[in-house]
């Protein structure tokens, strides 16, 4: 059975960990975003030894262990948005303002081809902070 898309297109995927949950979350991304989930993924486990994986919310999160979660993006009508959760100390920022004083967001459009050396960069300092243990 196919999963649910939430508002926004977004995959409604049960809570799990590991990569099978995530692998789900990637299959049932709609169109040209299914494209940018899995070079996302692709990209934090190339560049992140040993990267946990968890779906929570209809969401895919990235952690270390014993270090909590540094990245999770989610399905939105018109982009896939991209949460660095220690963001504000990444340098270069990057560019979308959260809510929370941490948490800062890169939104991926379709037209868009992300500086992969930038999202690498960002990646792997996020990667190398402590991250958020959210659940």
């Amino acid at each position: 059975m196919k999963p649910k898309l939430l508002s926004g297109g977004n995959p409604q995927i049960p809570k799990g960990d590991g990569d099978a949950p995530v692998q789900a979350y990637l299959a049932a991304m709609p169109g040209w975003k299914r494209e940018v989930g899995r070079y996302l993924d692709t990209l934090i486990e190339r560049n992140v030894p040993g990267v946990r994986k968890a779906v929570r919310w209809n969401t895919p999160f990235y952690g270390i262990e014993g270090q909590g979660w540094f990245l999770a993006y989610h399905c939105f009508t018109k982009y896939v948005k991209v949460t660095f959760l220690n963001g504000a100390s990444l340098r270069p920022v990057p560019p979308v303002i959260s809510r929370h004083e941490d948490v800062r967001y890169f939104h991926i459009h379709e037209e868009d081809e992300p500086d992969e050396e930038l999202l690498v960069n960002w990646v792997k300092q996020a990667s190398a902070l402590p991250g958020d243990d959210v659940f």
